[in-house]
């Protein structure tokens, strides 16, 4: 099986097991979504979801985190993990957004990467599910492996596996393809073991037990 009939069956496959895909990050508009994808950078998206709401809570807009002290952001945040950086990301990513884009987040690739701490799969997250917007596929460390894992890539890095599968898959499954490896690599093709026993993946998989 040549790799693009493995893509077109691993789409059909996963588009069968998860008909219905959104985020795991509770959110309501493009700013919160942004806040909330930085913040769970190496946290779960269980626990972010129990920090937003004070977040927001506190400082709804742009404009209000841009003058929130950094303390006080820190503490509401603690428990994200690297919350001192990403106190100082946020604080200062609002601080750009009030003044260099009159308060609204970004809607392209370019502006969002002028953000601190935010990279290529952040930028991704937020273009494709505030905007709608499928620039590129979000890599983490999920699709990461679970892309290996099924021979799609030998890279280590998420820039070269991104151009690798937006290479394979075509543009308007770009943003399902993240959910659903994320989805699958939480459920089924975990780190630790993968279910290769339960996987409706492993016929077609070429690194099956890896």
């Amino acid at each position: 099986m040549n790799i693009n009939t493995r893509a077109e069956v691993v789409l059909n496959r996963l588009k069968t097991r998860y008909p219905v895909l959104k985020t795991a990050l509770n959110w309501e508009n493009p700013w919160q979504l942004l806040i909330a994808t930085v913040l769970s950078a190496q946290c779960t998206d269980k626990q972010v979801n129990k920090i937003t709401p004070e977040l927001f809570r506190k400082w709804p807009e742009p404009v209000d985190l841009a003058h929130a002290p950094l303390d006080q952001v820190a503490e509401v945040i603690r428990s994200a993990g690297f919350y001192r950086n990403k106190s100082k990301n946020i604080i200062a990513s609002a601080k750009i957004i009030v003044s260099k884009f009159e308060g609204k987040v970004p809607s392209s690739m370019e502006d969002l990467l002028v953000l601190p701490g935010v990279a290529r799969k952040t930028a991704n997250i937020v273009l494709s599910g505030a905007f709608g917007l499928n620039e590129g596929i979000a890599v983490d460390t999920h699709v990461k492996r679970i892309a290996f894992r099924l021979g799609f890539t030998s890279s280590s890095n998420p820039v070269i596996i991104e151009k690798e599968l937006m290479n394979i898959f075509v543009r308007q499954d770009w943003a399902n393809l993240n959910h659903m490896l994320v989805f699958f690599g939480r459920e089924v093709c975990t780190a630790r073991k993968p279910g290769c026993a339960v996987c409706e993946l492993s016929d077609i998989c070429p690194r099956k037990g890896l």
